[in-house]
């Protein structure tokens, strides 16, 4: 069972949400909060794997409270529900720790796909904000870059096939285009994508891609190059 908690300051947004949630076998509603400062002070207490965060909210912001939910000892994975498609929200939401970002009139069955995908340890990025999310995060991580490929330790672990899809998450490409790219299976790159994420101690392809782009290993001017 996936335990989802709500962040949002509508309660009719959040009763919707629930009552979705709710109707599925696999999924359960644990908690709900109002704000930021509730929420993170549900989460102390009260464990759950997923978390819907609205990013628009009085007091502490969706932004901050996910920072402070993904800080905490055994994190749940934050999916940031905004109206809003906006890139700022996205490079905050990303930045804060967050393994997903979906507009909040996204349909029910994308909204509960979502929190099953995040479960799982991948991410969850609106398509729309994928590449323009790229462009804007990939500069100012290589810019704070505090190790060189090669010369990182994060991903000296890695074998040579591993770090070609890698490379290929950072530009934004999903399993079925991985596998078509290196010729290999789907289920092959599954397989290569979990023991990168384990290797690099990351908890799912958003913070395997915030590695990619911080150590080096993929740089912005690959990002245009691949559009």
């Amino acid at each position: 069972m996936i335990r989802v908690a709500l962040v949002d300051d509508q309660q009719m947004v959040r009763a919707g949400f629930r009552m979705v949630i709710d109707s599925q076998p696999d999924l359960t509603v644990v908690g709900e909060a109002g704000d930021g400062d509730a929420a993170v002070a549900l989460l102390r207490t009260t464990p759950a794997d997923v978390v819907l965060m609205d990013v628009r909210m009085p007091g502490t912001d969706g932004i901050e409270a996910t920072r402070q939910v993904t800080a905490l000892p055994d994190p749940p994975r934050v999916v940031v529900l905004t109206t809003f498609d906006l890139d700022e929200y996205v490079v905050a939401a990303i930045g804060a720790g967050a393994s997903g970002f979906l507009l909040k009139d996204a349909p029910p069955e994308e909204m509960l796909a979502a929190v099953r995908t995040v479960h799982a340890g991948d991410s969850v990025i609106a398509a729309s904000s994928t590449r323009r999310l790229l462009q804007h995060v990939a500069p100012m991580l290589r810019g704070a870059a505090p190790t060189t490929v090669g010369g990182g330790t994060e991903l000296a672990e890695l074998t040579p096939r591993e770090r070609e899809v890698l490379v290929q998450m950072a530009l934004g490409a999903t399993n079925t285009e991985i596998a078509q790219r290196l010729f290999v299976s789907e289920a092959t790159v599954k397989t290569h994508v979990g023991r990168v994420l384990a290797k690099t101690g990351s908890r799912d392809r958003v913070q395997a891609v915030v590695l990619a782009y911080r150590t080096g290993l993929v740089s912005p001017a690959d990002l245009l190059r691949d559009a």
